[in-house]
């Protein structure tokens, strides 16, 4: 679909976001911090090597030293945390005690960062001495190798997501997580707060914390002291939770769409069809993008609610602009001749 338009430059119409933007990305973590945090879940005993538990856990994944155990170490992961289900207790108990004491001393000179026994299967002597010697922390777990493993996982990849800390206010708008950007001042608190009064969810306001789960999904909350809080300019610290009831906070939320306010300039090239996508780059992770320019009487919370509704329409499939930029152009091959006009006599 074509439109003429005197474009001005759009850079120009951009706000100069705070400089607040700043993320964190893990790449390694404690043993101390593995321990603590998991503790319970993971339902976690220390044996020994207390000494060791600021040792780093280097890799988010667990590694079964089996082969490392006949003395091959050729593609040893010794970054990971070192599990020893119930195959390898069982070949390290068929070996010699001075044989046990060889291959783990070999294994602990890697430098790994801590020895996990499932099943709450009893360390031999060899393994506790080694582990001592070494200052690897040796932990023990009623769990199975595989649930362990599993669960385990799942919680590093948690520890170790890509985080940061945007300036900006996440809704939850029916069931999709809208990111509202601007200049401070801008009026992103008003038009959460309509919103909020629509039914719809406050996430975060002001600021926001991501992390990247999965490298696929970008997950938003608030920070847990103010949770459920909102600056409000002229009335000053609400509590939504009090004002409009429990159902219109949420936790965590997936940012589906960003929003960015900017002040309108007469002249600034607005976007009519809605046929070009832009996207806003959070952890290198593309994220739709809408800029809407805010004027006077402009109902900025209907705006943002309709392009939520719309993403979440575009998500299963339904893009109405080029639905009807498709119709526009099958009705104007419908009008146009097929050949040359005979001319009559």
């Amino acid at each position: 679909m074509a439109r003429l338009s005197v474009r001005a430059d759009p850079a120009q119409f951009i706000p100069a976001m705070p400089a607040r933007d700043s993320h964190k990305i893990i790449e390694c973590l404690s043993v101390r911090e593995f321990y603590d945090s998991f503790k319970k879940p993971l339902e976690l005993e220390l044996v020994t090597g207390e000494g060791g538990l600021d040792k780093v856990i280097g890799e988010k994944s667990v590694n079964r030293p089996a082969l490392a155990l006949t003395g091959y170490f050729k593609y040893f992961a010794f970054k990971r945390i070192q599990l020893f289900g119930a195959g390898e207790m069982g070949y390290l108990r068929d070996l010699r005690e001075n044989t046990q004491d060889l291959v783990l001393g070999q294994i602990m000179a890697k430098k790994i960062p801590c020895v996990v026994v499932s099943r709450n299967l009893a360390p031999t002597p060899s393994l506790v001495r080694a582990a001592k010697k070494a200052g690897v922390p040796l932990i023990r777990t009623p769990m199975n190798t595989k649930d362990f493993t599993a669960q385990s996982t799942v919680l590093l990849e948690e520890k170790f997501a890509p985080r940061i800390a945007v300036h900006g206010t996440l809704m939850d708008i029916k069931g999709v997580g809208t990111l509202l950007r601007g200049k401070s001042g801008v009026g992103k608190s008003e038009c959460a707060l309509a919103l909020v009064e629509r039914g719809h969810s406050l996430v975060a306001d002001d600021v926001t914390y991501v992390r990247l789960v999965g490298e696929r999904e970008l997950m938003g909350k608030s920070a847990d002291l103010n949770r459920g809080y909102m600056e409000c300019r002229g009335i000053g610290i609400i509590n939504i939770a009090e004002l409009f009831g429990v159902r219109s906070v949420r936790v965590e939320k997936r940012i589906d769409l960003v929003i960015t306010f900017m002040d309108y300039v007469p002249g600034m090239d607005e976007e009519r069809t809605g046929l070009e996508q832009s996207y806003h780059s959070i952890l290198n992770h593309q994220v739709p993008h809408i800029q809407i320019p805010v004027r006077p009487g402009r109902d900025l919370a209907r705006l943002v609610e309709v392009a939520s509704l719309v993403q979440a329409l575009k998500a299963i499939g339904h893009d109405s602009a080029k639905e009807f930029n498709e119709r526009l152009i099958a009705h104007m091959a419908q009008k146009e001749p097929t050949g040359p006009r005979e001319i009559a006599d």
